[in-house]
């Protein structure tokens, strides 16, 4: 699940409502469910404040995730591919430090595309990344130790909040060591979502919040078919 802005409805003469649609993707369906703001409690209302036993949601740290999964028992595992971007945040102010936290996460990508290619499932998937991801994750996570204990760098320092970023969601970013099913990031969501930046540069907005609900319907349809 993630969630992306969209301009619907007026706010006031000559100003456009700040909105969002909350993409949720299970196996090959996508929904663009439309809310009005990014608020904690539309993940409630998109998923159900009683999900099915097992149900996991893989999602970015944004807290509402998080804040559902504790509220339900749902397991939530976080996106490397988003981790990996604070670090990119940083790399005008700390190239040498961000080029080491990019080299070592790079494997992971590397076994991900090994494990499609021998088409490993289940428990010969999971053996798998044991063997070969979680080396790759604990290096990474002993590196941030060290940079974190190195030198006082100042919080408002980019690398200070990658590392911060990537330390404080250390266990929902293990979570796909245990279980096969889970992806490493969302980046099949982020692909299937791309039709709501496009509209954002070609229709621009949506005239009414009504307009905004149906928008997400018909993408919905389009994008799942």
């Amino acid at each position: 699940m993630d969630e992306t802005p969209i301009k619907a409805g007026l706010e006031k003469k000559g100003k456009m409502r700040d909105a969002y649609f909350w993409p949720v993707l299970a196996g090959s369906d996508i929904v663009f469910l439309y809310f009005d703001s990014r608020e904690h409690h539309h993940v409630f209302e998109a998923l159900g404040a009683k999900p099915q036993d097992g149900s996991v949601i893989v999602s970015d740290g944004y807290g509402a995730y998080k804040a559902y999964a504790e509220a339900t028992g749902t397991l939530n595992p976080q996106c490397w591919t988003h981790s990996r971007r604070e670090f990119v945040k940083a790399e005008e102010m700390e190239p040498a430090r961000v080029k080491e936290a990019l080299d070592l996460l790079r494997p992971l990508y590397r076994i991900e595309e090994d494990i499609k290619k021998q088409g490993l499932t289940g428990e010969p998937k999971r053996l798998y990344r044991v063997e070969h991801s979680k080396p790759v994750v604990d290096k990474f996570y002993a590196w941030v130790e060290e940079q974190l204990k190195a030198d006082a760098l100042l919080p408002s320092n980019p690398l200070t909040k990658a590392l911060n970023y990537v330390n404080k969601r250390k266990d929902p970013l293990m979570l796909f060591l245990n279980d096969p099913e889970i992806p490493i990031d969302t980046n099949e969501l982020e692909r299937a979502l791309r039709v709501i930046p496009m509209g954002r540069k070609n229709w621009l907005f949506c005239w009414t919040e009504d307009g905004a609900k149906y928008v997400g319907i018909f993408q919905s349809l389009i994008v799942t078919c």
